[in-house]
């Protein structure tokens, strides 16, 4: 019979459910705000109200256990104190931005908007409420006193801290940027301008943000141009301000993103990791290298390879390569790398439907559901791209890790990359043994 296309997004949309690509967990119908990094700044940053915004992730079982008490609490504050959600699993660059590292985490934005506090709290309806009106108490007692600072722009008083903002010249320029292995983001400006006006505290209060969150890998600089006219020409500066975006081996691209201070830093963030290494490839010696691995990342990728003395160092090397060009490629999806020998790990294999044949394999394994995919092509460049695409983007059959967690997982060796030996056998001294007469008593 002719499936329909119905049938067809139905089962799509549950084999995506099933794995990695999850919905959010909020609606429009919902008194919860959807945050993004279109509108974070609009909405939070140059707002006068208090603010409680939880990042969270859809296939967090926390988040997903907060998600009714949330909302309880926005219907509760609604028109008193904002309650949003920011899908940080999909907007990394905007929980980056905050430096959140596990799901879920509400912070407090109240005066000073550039300093979000971290909620502490319990994650009942009640507690979060309370959090929320003693937050807005203190909020308009610091009003009251005068000490209310000056952030409900969004723009640092003063004209903004400029420290990690770096001041280029005509003398410096080549030297700091086209001689640097790191990534420059520099605006072009000129004193009198008035969009360079208004930029200039955003532009300041990213620097310091890319700076942390980069460890200085991305750096923000600025050009006066009226001044380094011989800049402002090589680069073809016709209008201000203008931001170049500047990397080793690259012609300089022009940024085309929005001029908040949360656009800057997502750029900053997406130079980052189109720049940064891949993830380390780690082999399973312990229990602890594979619960960390895999409950620090969304999805890990597990290898098992053939038996040192079936493939030697060349062979097994051959392997690896290949999985670190999957890592490098893959890298923007944060996931985790890992492999094993064959019969090493015989449990996990046995968990991961491998079988003890039919090396080398590879296993998907979100961690989070217990749930695994196979690998079914060639152990190859283009077999695990294939695979791989299919699972990021929600395609591809998945079956639960066997007993619902992971096996105990054998403490051993690292591999010395090195060709394998086979056991040397003790060798029999038949020096005193005296033949002649041991045939005569046999017969």
């Amino acid at each position: 019979a002719r499936v329909s296309s119905a049938s067809r997004c139905a089962a799509l949309a549950l084999s995506c459910t099933l794995f990695l690509a999850v919905n959010g967990l909020y609606s429009a119908s919902d008194d919860v705000i959807e945050l993004t990094p279109t509108n974070f700044n609009r909405e939070v940053i140059q707002s006068e109200s208090l603010w409680l915004v939880e990042f969270y992730a859809p296939w967090c079982g926390h988040c997903q256990r907060l998600t009714p008490e949330w909302k309880k609490a926005a219907t509760a504050l609604k028109g008193v104190v904002k309650v949003g959600a920011v899908d940080a699993d999909k907007h990394q660059s905007l929980g980056g931005q905050y430096g959140v590292r596990g799901f879920p985490t509400i912070k407090i934005f109240g005066a000073n908007k550039n300093k979000a506090e971290d909620y502490q709290g319990g994650r009942t309806s009640e507690a979060i409420v309370d959090a929320a009106l003693s937050a807005l108490r203190s909020l308009v007692k610091e009003r009251l006193s005068g000490r209310s600072g000056g952030y409900s722009s969004g723009k640092q008083s003063g004209g903004g801290d400029k420290k990690d903002v770096i001041e280029l010249t005509d003398d410096s320029f080549d030297k700091n940027v086209l001689n640097s292995d790191d990534v420059w983001m520099v605006e072009f400006y000129a004193p009198w301008c008035g969009h360079c006006k208004n930029l200039e505290p955003e532009w300041a209060a990213a620097a310091t943000e890319v700076k942390e969150q980069t460890k200085g890998k991305v750096k923000l600089a600025a050009v006066d141009a009226t001044v380094n006219q011989m800049l402002a020409t090589r680069y073809g500066i016709r209008g201000f301000p203008t931001i170049k975006i500047f990397q080793k081996g690259e012609d300089p691209a022009d940024y085309e993103g929005g001029r908040t201070r949360s656009d800057i830093i997502a750029r900053a963030l997406d130079l980052f990791s189109d720049n940064a290494p891949p993830p380390e490839l780690l082999e399973i010696v312990s229990e602890d290298v594979l619960k960390t691995t895999c409950d620090a990342h969304q999805l890990c990728v597990i290898s098992v390879l053939p038996h040192i003395l079936d493939t030697g160092a060349s062979g097994r090397n051959s392997y690896l390569d290949v999985m670190l060009k999957m890592a490098e490629k893959y890298k923007k999806k944060m996931w985790g790398w890992l492999w094993t020998e064959a019969g090493a790990q015989a449990d996990l294999e046995s968990s991961l439907g491998i079988g003890g044949f039919g090396y080398p394999a590879m296993a998907a394994v979100n961690a989070r559901k217990m749930k695994f995919a196979l690998l079914k092509g060639s152990f190859s460049e283009q077999g695990i791209n294939e695979f791989l695409r299919e699972l990021s983007v929600g395609r591809g059959s998945t079956a639960p890790v066997g007993g619902g967690a992971f096996p105990k997982i054998n403490v051993v060796e690292p591999w010395d990359g090195k060709d394998g030996e086979l056991p040397v056998e003790d060798d029999i001294d038949l020096s005193d043994v005296d033949l002649d007469d041991w045939d005569k008593d046999e017969l």
